[in-house]
């Protein structure tokens, strides 16, 4: 089977879902053109470390310069469109109940027409008060690469610095999207895993968690991942090339 061509077998598993979850992973961004947090740090940034840039230790060292690189990275993520696999989801959901579960902190999603049920891992357009927790309105990033710190914004609530949106290295994941990702693989009968390793954890144990409950599960991937000796179906292919070729076979069905 190639990349362009859907096995039979597919089609049938995902016209005859009634409920369907998809989880996505960066390899889905990264058609997109979304830099990985490595290919972002140029320049200023190259001198870091991930765990610097990306960490509570990090922010009590540097809360100005953990806040420039975020804002330099929702930049870039805001001047780069959705994909034709986000696009083919969108338009699914719009014939079968579907919950997107993603590890990805963009927007692609919802800027395709899609509702995300669960930022597993946050959002970069969702920053908040580092105190009391209070969402703050994201003013989009920056579209010139700072030169140094930048101040973040207070509180308006309890005059608190106010953080990035995403999970940063050793902090727990959202308890109410973790929440919310169990339930919608509770509920669904095909979970369609699109450009994730399944290394990554504990948002990888959540495949292996719904072919526990006997849900189908459709694994859509250039490379072999850890996922996929225990998938029922695994393609070969790219979320933007393989997802609008599965949607188009189904849709004759619709």
């Amino acid at each position: 089977m190639n990349q362009h061509t859907v096995d039979p077998a597919i089609v049938e598993a995902a016209r005859l879902a009634r409920r369907v979850v998809a989880f996505s992973g960066a390899g889905m961004s990264a058609e997109s053109g979304i830099p990985t947090f490595r290919d972002a740090q140029t320049g200023l940034w190259e001198k870091f470390e991930p765990e610097q840039l990306a960490s509570p230790d990090g922010w009590r060292r540097d809360s100005g310069l953990v806040w420039a690189w975020y804002q330099w990275r929702t930049g870039l993520v805001r001047r780069v469109q959705p994909n034709d696999g986000h696009r083919a989801l969108a338009a699914w959901g719009q014939q079968v109940p579907m919950k997107i579960i993603t590890q990805n902190v963009d927007d692609l999603h919802e800027r395709a027409g899609s509702e995300v049920t669960a930022h597993l891992h946050g959002s970069l357009f969702a920053p908040r008060c580092s105190g009391c927790g209070a969402a703050y309105p994201s003013d989009g990033g920056l579209d010139v690469e700072p030169t140094g710190p930048v101040p973040p914004p207070k509180c308006a609530s309890c005059g608190g610095e106010v953080r990035p949106g995403a999970v940063w290295f050793g902090e727990s994941l959202p308890l109410e999207a973790w929440q919310g990702a169990e339930n919608a693989i509770d509920e669904c009968d095909l979970m369609i895993v699109v450009g994730t390793s399944g290394v990554v954890y504990p948002a990888a144990a959540l495949p292996l968690q719904a072919i526990e409950s006997g849900v189908t599960v459709l694994e859509i991937n250039p490379q072999t991942t850890d996922l996929s000796p225990h998938v029922h179906h695994s393609w070969r292919t790219t979320a933007a090339i393989g997802l609008p070729a599965l949607v188009a076979a189904i849709g004759e069905y619709w």
